[in-house]
């Protein structure tokens, strides 16, 4: 017989997820309800209108799909990109690559702008392939965990709409911790997650969708509507390759019509619900100073402890930071002594940058002074066990330095 679930109390202090906030763990206790229910379908609509304010949108069309961070960017490519279509992807780590993998499932002509990992793609660059390729849709991830870099979006909508060309980002790591200026940039489609920055368990996808992508997307959902018989076949270009992830159908269950597609994951409603409630209580521009703050005490402390950064100052994340593992250090067994020895995990990495750097996070509820501190002290007490030579309590020091000179910054 297999015991309760009891599992360690480990500050998680990797590339996601984090540690839920408290208020978010007692909201998924609160009780179930039908799905149409009024109290039910009012929570609904509240988690709509806080959304909107966290993609910093006025999207309508903003909502959850139920499922992790995945689910939201594969309900969104499968619902924009048509088997046969052109979709161009800007590469540059793992999860672009994710991008390029979900497009194949779904028959897309794939195109590409391959940059090498940690650095990002100038606004003149991504113009002048999508005047190459003239893509359907443009899709790019705003940070990539992968390299802990921040692709620019500032006029990216602009140069998308220009060429007439939707645009897809994925801002699962960012949103919460970053701006996600969804309006501002001008993108059709942005998907998060809550298990990041927002401070929430994986398990339900935040979307929201412009109308001119809502247009598109309900366009095909009619014109599969309409296929019947031996007409199938020459419509089968439209057709929506999925009955889960078809954003037309799940609109419409979070519409006024509420036609029935899924039954809604309450407890993740409840919990993404509570995400974004603290989110906009704290203040979107206290919240992302907050992780700045915390990043940036991080890079101090870590530089102090002699050891050096991964990518560029200037397209660094705001949640999470590569450090490369010094030479002669076993970055796994250092890792394994952080969990064992003081309960904390950090992140390996992936693909070229695999054995090469550690990606520490501080991000939602562990966006805090005192985690960060306790992180770089048990990092610090790593790397002089493995015979590391550095500057005892120096890390601590200059993230408590770092802190102080930010003033008013939260901790």
């Amino acid at each position: 017989m297999f015991g309760q679930i009891d599992p360690p109390q480990r500050l998680l202090m990797g590339p996601g997820p984090v540690n839920v906030h408290p208020r978010v763990l007692r909201a998924m206790t609160a009780d179930m309800l039908g799905q149409f229910d009024p109290e039910m379908t009012g929570y609904m609509n509240q988690t709509m209108a806080l959304y909107r304010q966290v993609f910093m949108t006025e999207n309508r069309w903003t909502f959850l799909v139920d499922g992790t961070a995945r689910a939201g960017i594969e309900a969104a490519l499968v619902s924009l990109v048509e088997p046969g279509a052109r979709l161009l992807i800007l590469r540059a780590g793992r999860f672009g690559l994710l991008l390029s993998e979900i497009a194949q499932r779904i028959g897309a002509e794939i195109r590409t702008i391959d940059i090498p990992w940690g650095e990002v793609a100038p606004p003149e660059q991504i113009e002048a392939a999508i005047i190459e390729h003239r893509p359907q849709v443009f899709a790019t991830i705003h940070g990539d965990t992968s390299t802990t870099m921040a692709q620019p979006l500032d006029g990216v909508g602009a140069i998308c709409r220009r060429h007439g060309v939707l645009s897809y980002v994925d801002a699962t790591a960012t949103l919460g911790g970053m701006a996600v200026a969804t309006d501002a940039w001008g993108v059709d489609v942005v998907t998060g997650g809550l298990q990041k920055c927002m401070g929430g368990p994986p398990g339900s996808a935040p979307i929201t969708i412009s109308d001119r992508a809502a247009a598109h997307i309900m366009a095909r959902r009619h014109v599969e509507a309409g296929i019947r018989g031996a007409d199938a076949q020459d419509g089968s270009r439209t057709r929506i390759g999925s009955n889960y992830f078809d954003l037309a159908m799940i609109m419409e269950y979070w519409s006024e019509k509420r036609l029935n597609h899924h039954t809604e994951a309450t407890s993740m409603l409840y919990a993404a619900r509570e995400a974004a409630r603290i989110m906009v209580e704290e203040g979107l521009e206290a919240r992302f100073a907050r992780h700045r703050a915390a990043s940036e005490a991080m890079a101090a402390g870590l530089r102090a402890m002699g050891l050096t950064l991964y990518g560029q100052d200037a397209y660094r994340m705001a949640n999470v930071t590569g450090v490369f593992i010094p030479d002669g250090v076993d970055g796994e067994r250092a890792r394994t002594r952080m969990r064992e020895e003081f309960e904390i995990e950090i992140g390996t990495a992936f693909g070229p940058l695999a054995g090469r750097i550690w990606r520490i996070g501080a991000m939602g509820y562990n966006a805090m002074k005192h985690k960060v501190l306790i992180t770089l002290g048990a990092l610090e007490a790593v790397l002089a066990a493995e015979g590391h030579a550095l500057p005892r309590g120096a890390g601590v020091d200059a993230a408590r330095a770092s802190y102080e000179a930010m003033p008013g910054a939260a901790s």
